[in-house]
């Protein structure tokens, strides 16, 4: 193990690898058609993926970095921690999000990001957490668990769903439920059963008049979203690296603020234990948090520095990155959401608006996941075997790829089922017709 000085030292080491380089003149990308973008991508032209809230489809381009890099670091006496840090990918993924460097980790998975500050968080017995129902298992396991270790309250809402929810329903929900001893606000930026974009902004807002610490899981928004994470006004945000950002498995970023600027979030930094740290010093503690805009330390630093790591994944990871920089990430997002109203329209003409479980009506919560319920009775909603059996026919039978979900709904006894899909910019508007169409078809047979 090498000593921090080493590591500061030893940063620019010859054999981290560099981010790849194509050739490509600038703005090649950001002008190719999407059928020539399309073919970047590892994917089976007789296949319609329509479940990237699961996992993304990798570039031909970033399969080759991983495996490359991978074999430069096989049976070499190389050091392998400096590359570790990822200290030039993380400087060029944060500028692709707003931050700097000292605000971003490459880990492991959303899951492995969350976990990571929900247990760094510096709460106690009595205090309060305030989530939802529909967060992602992780997010609510952590949390139970931090319940049952410290004797924290953990507290729920359960969103409002369907095709007429809007935003300021969502926020009235929360801002409720919250009390005097409540100390985090959590939620999901997109939540992954019914698609609802939540009004993060407004959250966070709600979070800042209240001193709240705010932890967002944003699996779904790297990829997706031209993101600037330092205006939603968050404190924490853990994004899978493997989903709409269609890096490898295994592969996460995690935003920590790490310093105040009072126009995006005027709280003072929360204080929060870097868990899974070879960084954290072995004697004494760290520089106070800052107050300003300029970092006491890098916080970055601290919760990357765990030890050996994935170094062809985390370079794997920046060159996906590089690619949506290069195509442009607002491009991108029209690219995603203008698929995502034409399948929604066509959802609709084959299954009714009250079909959606996904909001719809307020353009402010409407993401590329929409979940749905194809049959005839509603009271399939809560027939999970009906909802198996459609989605393993699509796969099997027809090669479309899509999930099914569950999530509570407020009033009703049972939980309920919904298909969902996803578009993405590998999609078009040609195959979304013919899923839609086939689910259309097969939901009339099951029905």
């Amino acid at each position: 193990m090498t000593t921090q000085e080493e590591t500061v030292a030893s940063t620019t080491h010859p054999a981290e690898p560099a981010p790849s380089t194509t050739g490509r003149s600038p703005g090649g990308l950001r002008t190719a058609s999407w059928d020539r973008i399309r073919d970047l991508f590892a994917l089976d032209r007789n296949s319609v993926h329509l479940n990237t809230g699961t996992v993304g489809a990798m570039p031909h381009e970033v399969l080759e970095v991983n495996d490359r890099v991978t074999r430069e670091w096989t049976g070499g006496l190389m050091n392998v921690y400096p590359p570790a840090m990822y200290t030039e990918h993380r400087a060029n993924i944060a500028r692709s999000f707003g931050v700097d460097q000292d605000e971003m980790v490459i880990c492991h998975s959303a899951t492995e990001g969350v976990a990571r500050v929900i247990h760094g968080l510096d709460l106690a017995e009595g205090d309060e957490v305030l989530t939802t129902t529909h967060e992602c298992y992780s997010v609510l396991s952590n949390f139970n668990l931090l319940r049952n270790r410290h004797g924290l309250t953990v507290r729920t809402v359960t969103p409002p769903s369907g095709p007429d929810v809007r935003a300021e329903e969502i926020v009235e929900l929360f801002e409720r439920r919250i009390t005097p001893r409540t100390k985090v606000l959590a939620f999901a930026g997109v939540t992954l059963f019914t698609g609802t974009m939540m009004p993060i902004r407004d959250l966070c807002e709600l979070a800042h008049r209240h001193g709240l610490t705010t932890v967002i899981d944003g699996a779904l928004l790297p990829g997706m979203l031209d993101c600037d994470f330092r205006s939603y006004g968050a404190d924490f945000i853990s994004c899978s690296g493997a989903k709409f950002q269609c890096g490898p498995l295994g592969t996460g970023l995690l935003y920590v603020r790490n310093k105040v600027h009072p126009q995006h979030n005027p709280l003072p930094l929360p204080t929060f234990w870097p868990i899974i740290s070879t960084w954290y010093p072995m004697i004494g503690s760290p520089p106070p948090r800052t107050t300003t805009s300029v970092e006491s330390c890098n916080m970055g630093d601290y919760l990357q520095s765990a030890g050996s790591a994935n170094i062809a994944r985390g370079a794997a990871l920046a060159r996906a990155c590089e690619l949506w920089d290069e195509i442009g990430r607002d491009r991108i997002e029209r690219r995603v959401r203008d698929l995502a109203e034409h399948a929604r329209s066509r959802l609709v003409e084959a299954f009714g608006w009250n079909s959606l479980y996904s909001p719809s009506a307020d353009p402010r919560l409407r993401s590329p996941l929409i979940a749905f319920h194809p049959f005839r009775d509603r009271a399939d909603a809560w027939n999970i075997k009906k909802f198996v059996e459609f989605v393993d026919r699509l796969e099997h039978e027809h090669r479309i790829w899509i999930r099914w979900t569950e999530f509570d709904v407020p009033g009703s006894p049972h939980q309920h089922y919904a298909a969902r899909l996803c578009t993405h910019l590998f999609n078009d508007t040609a195959e979304i017709d013919r899923a839609v169409a086939t689910m259309a078809g097969l939901a009339r047979e099951l029905s």
